[in-house]
C-alpha cells in the first residue's frame, strides 16, 4: 500500500451513498443532452426518453420546444401518431385534444370546440437550450428554476471557438455503469489491442497506479460545474507497460508512442466525462451517459477542437468523419460499450453496489460517487417517469 493512500477499510465504508444507489434513473433537476440539432428540422416532431420521462420536441420558427409525450385525457403517447394541424400545436390522434408547444395549454379539441376544459388544462412543458449543435432538456420539477446550462456540462464545453462534432447510440446498461467505465483509470486494460493505439501513435499503458490521494482532485465551487479530476503526471500516476503475473511478463504494451496519456480525465455532474487531450494532442473528447431508463443510456460522444476560421472547422469536420469516428469513437470506445453491457447483470438489482470489491485505484470512483451523492439536485424516482 502506498503511504498516504486510502486503505481498503475506508474504501469499503464510503464507496457508495444511498442517493447514488437510488439514482437508477439519473439525477433530477439537471440539464441533459437529448438529440442533435440536425436531427430536428423546422416543424419536425421528434420523441425521446430521458431519465425515464417520455418527451416530444418540435422546432417552430427555428426554436425547439418540448412537452410531455402524453395526452392528459387518456394518457396515450402523442408520438404514436403525430398530427399537427397548426404550426405551433400537436393534436392527440385519439380524441383530438390539442396542445400548444410553447406553454402546453390545451387550446382546442378537434370536433368538440366548446368544451369547458379548453384553456383550463395543460400538458407538462420542459425547458430547452440549443447549444453547440445539441438540444439540451431540463429534467426536473416544474417549479424548479433551471440553473445556467454551464453548470451541468464540463468546463470549456460551451467555450467560443471550441467546435464540437459528435455521435450517439443506445447502450444496454445503466447510466452509472457508463459513467464509471469512462472514469475508471484501470479499465484502460480492455483497450490494450485497440486499433487506435498505432493509428494515433499512443503510448497506452496496461494499467495506471495512483501514487497518493493527490492523484485525484475535486471541483465543487458554488455556481459552477461539479466534478472530479484524475491528474496524470509522474508525481501522481505510475503507468505500467509490462503486465506481470507472479513476476513473469505476460503482456507488453507500447511505451514508444509519441502521444502520451491525457493530462487529465474528469467527470462532471450530472453525467459527463472530459478527456484532455484525446485522441490527439489538439483534441478534447467529451462523453455524456444520459439515462433512458433504469437499464439503458444514450452514449453521446463528442470530439472538440479550438478553431479560428471556417477553413479550420471544415478541416476538423473532414478529419472527424474520415478518421476519428471509425478509429476512436467506434474502434476504441466499442470496447467500453461491450464492457458496460457485460457489467449490467451484476448491478441490475442494485445489490452490486454493495457486493463489489474495490481496490486502491478505485479511489477516483469513490470520489465521484461521493460528489454525486452530495451535489445532485434531486433523485429521479419512479413516480416521475409515469
Amino acid at each position: 500500500m502506498t503511504e498516504g493512500f486510502v486503505d481498503q477499510a475506508v474504501l469499503d465504508q464510503v464507496k457508495v451513498g444511498k442517493g447514488y444507489v437510488a439514482a437508477k434513473y439519473g439525477f433530477r433537476n439537471h440539464w441533459y443532452p437529448a438529440i442533435f440539432s440536425d436531427q430536428i428540422e423546422e416543424e419536425q416532431v421528434v420523441p425521446a426518453q430521458i431519465c425515464g420521462e417520455k418527451i416530444i420536441f418540435k422546432r417552430i420558427d427555428g426554436k425547439v420546444f418540448c412537452i410531455k409525450d402524453q395526452c392528459i385525457h387518456k394518457g396515450v403517447q402523442l408520438s404514436k401518431k403525430v398530427e399537427c394541424f397548426t404550426k405551433g400545436t400537436i393534436t392527440c390522434w385519439y380524441h383530438g385534444f390539442t396542445y400548444r408547444f410553447d406553454d402546453g395549454v390545451l387550446n382546442g379539441i378537434v370536433g368538440v370546440p366548446d368544451s369547458n376544459v379548453i384553456g383550463r388544462k395543460r400538458v407538462r412543458t420542459y425547458a430547452v437550450e440549443e447549444q453547440k449543435g445539441v438540444i439540451f432538456v431540463f429534467i426536473g420539477d416544474e417549479d424548479f428554476a433551471p440553473p445556467p446550462l454551464e453548470e451541468d456540462v464540463p468546463p470549456g464545453f460551451l467555450a467560443e471557438g471550441h467546435v464540437l462534432r459528435g455521435r450517439s447510440q443506445e447502450v444496454a446498461a445503466n447510466w452509472r455503469i457508463g459513467a464509471e467505465n469512462g472514469f475508471d483509470s484501470t479499465h484502460i486494460f480492455i483497450h490494450k489491442d485497440s486499433i487506435l493505439i498505432e493509428d494515433a501513435d499512443l503510448a497506452l499503458p496496461l494499467g495506471l497506479v495512483p501514487l497518493h490521494n493527490g492523484a485525484f482532485e475535486t471541483t465543487e465551487e458554488d455556481g459552477g460545474p461539479k466534478g472530479v479530476h484524475d491528474i496524470f503526471s509522474p508525481e501522481t500516476i505510475n503507468p505500467v507497460f509490462e503486465g506481470k503475473i507472479e513476476g513473469e511478463i505476460v503482456k507488453m504494451s507500447r511505451p514508444e508512442g509519441k502521444n502520451m496519456l491525457p493530462q487529465t480525465i474528469s467527470i462532471w455532474m450530472p453525467c459527463a466525462l472530459r478527456v484532455q487531450p484525446w485522441p490527439a494532442p489538439d483534441l478534447t473528447q467529451y462523453e455524456f451517459y444520459v439515462p433512458i431508463d433504469g437499464v439503458r443510456h444514450i452514449y453521446f460522444q463528442f470530439l472538440a477542437k479550438d478553431v479560428t476560421s471556417d477553413k479550420e472547422e471544415m478541416a476538423f469536420e473532414k478529419e472527424f468523419k474520415e478518421r476519428w469516428v471509425e478509429k476512436a469513437l467506434i474502434g476504441f470506445n466499442q470496447d467500453d460499450i461491450w464492457a458496460r453491457e457485460a457489467n449490467q447483470e451484476f448491478y441490475a438489482d442494485d445489490t452490486g453496489w454493495l457486493r463489489e470489491s474495490l481496490f486502491e485505484a478505485d479511489g477516483n470512483i469513490v470520489r465521484w460517487r461521493k460528489l454525486a451523492d452530495q451535489h445532485n439536485r434531486g433523485i429521479q424516482e419512479p413516480q416521475h417517469v409515469r
